[in-house]
């Protein structure tokens, strides 16, 4: 019995002795692991990273992800030394092959896929991106490529569509209806800013301006040739981004991106002024593209030119205007069969108003034409040996 005793008494001591050294086995080992010297997130002065996983709930987020993927990248390729000069040809030239048959990368833009029928896929983006392209390549967001065949372009809107293969559109955008948006809206810009290697960077900002009125110009001449009405945004639109879309919070496109104000006339910098074509104005356009391969517009049939390049001694001896009389277009030439020929314009004649609405140059000149259409009738105020005259002239000339 007494044996008995001992040995419960014996297995009783093994066990707490056991229990304990494990305790301590375990503080010794804690107290090693929180002495590694690779761990010193208790020292002072030292930080570690959360281990909270946030996942943030944006709207403009959401708005990306519906769009980016019918987003491309639009490289223009063209024979070496066929190249206009313009504001790319520094920043995307490419040296390319001494082979004078051979095509080079000329430029880079951006574009937007909008259709798919009928096997086809079709891509707005800019005119000035695709103008002189001999081959044109698309690029879209995972990488893979196809060409692009040129459907039509208008120079007036810089607006251009490009077909693909219809097996090769990965999404589709939307437009939204421009003229429902509000100063302040938030939007986002999305495109290839600097080239394809920051293809589908995505910009957010505001609507700055719903109807901003900017003076157009001949990319090759630099000559005015007409107002546009514009979306200004101060979402960050860069060289690249020329044809990629302005979209709302729903994720529709409500504009393409065409220009960007990077410094005023007398060299002040200026940020956050970046301009896009007017939803509702686009799906017009590339309509009209589709279908006729060109927009359709109404002329007079006249070379003009400002009255202001006109010399003061000039418009007082040769075209005999009053003094009151500074600003308007002279017509230098008529075109032959032309409207303005038909309801007797003649050269020399100063156009001062169309449609009761003054004209102060040809850019508003052009603007006001192209408010109508072929076969409309307009009404022209000009001056004629110093003397003012009316007459009604029928747009039947379309302009080339």
């Amino acid at each position: 019995m007494e044996n008995r005793k001992t040995f419960v008494s014996m297995m009783i001591i093994a066990l707490v002795s056991a229990i304990v050294g494990g305790v301590f086995s375990g503080f010794i080992v804690y107290n090693l692991m929180n002495d590694n010297p690779s761990d010193t997130s208790n020292q002072p002065g030292t930080a570690k990273v959360s281990k909270l996983n946030v996942k943030a709930n944006s709207t403009m987020g959401s708005a990306f992800k519906k769009v980016s993927s019918s987003v491309v990248s639009v490289v223009n390729y063209q024979s070496q030394g066929s190249g206009s000069n313009n504001d790319w040809s520094s920043i995307f030239g490419d040296s390319g092959q001494k082979d004078s048959d051979s095509l080079q990368k000329y430029g880079e833009g951006s574009g937007v896929i909008y259709s798919k029928k009928d096997g086809k896929g079709y891509i707005v983006t800019n005119n000035h991106v695709v103008s002189g392209a001999a081959k044109l390549e698309i690029i879209f967001k995972d990488g893979s490529k196809t060409d692009g065949k040129l459907v039509g372009t208008d120079k007036v809107t810089d607006l251009a569509v490009i077909q693909i293969a219809g097996d090769k559109v990965p999404a589709i955008a939307e437009f939204g209806n421009s003229d429902s948006i509000a100063e302040g809206d938030p939007v986002i810009a999305i495109g290839s800013p600097l080239g394809s290697d920051y293809a589908t960077s995505v910009t957010e900002g505001i609507v700055s301006s719903k109807s901003r009125t900017i003076t157009t110009q001949d990319e090759k001449s630099g000559m005015d040739t007409g107002q546009a009405t514009v979306i200004q945004t101060d979402a960050a639109i860069n060289q690249g981004n020329s044809g990629g879309p302005l979209v709302n919070a729903a994720g529709q496109v409500i504009g393409i991106n065409s220009m960007k104000l990077a410094s005023s006339s007398d060299g002040t910098t200026v940020e956050g002024m970046g301009f896009a074509i007017p939803s509702n104005e686009v799906v017009k356009i590339i309509n009209a593209l589709v279908t006729n391969k060109k927009v359709k517009r109404p002329s007079l049939g006249v070379r003009v030119t400002d009255l202001s390049l006109v010399s003061s001694q000039d418009q007082r001896d040769t075209l005999k205007l009053p003094k009151s009389v500074t600003q308007g277009v002279l017509i230098a030439s008529v075109n032959g069969n032309s409207p303005a020929r038909t309801a007797g314009l003649k050269k020399y004649d100063v156009i001062t108003a169309v449609d009761g609405k003054k004209v102060n140059s040809v850019a508003e000149l052009h603007t006001a034409l192209y408010a109508h259409s072929i076969g409309d009738n307009t009404k022209i105020k000009y001056y004629r040996d110093g003397k003012s005259a009316e007459v009604t002239v029928k747009l039947t000339q379309e302009a080339e």
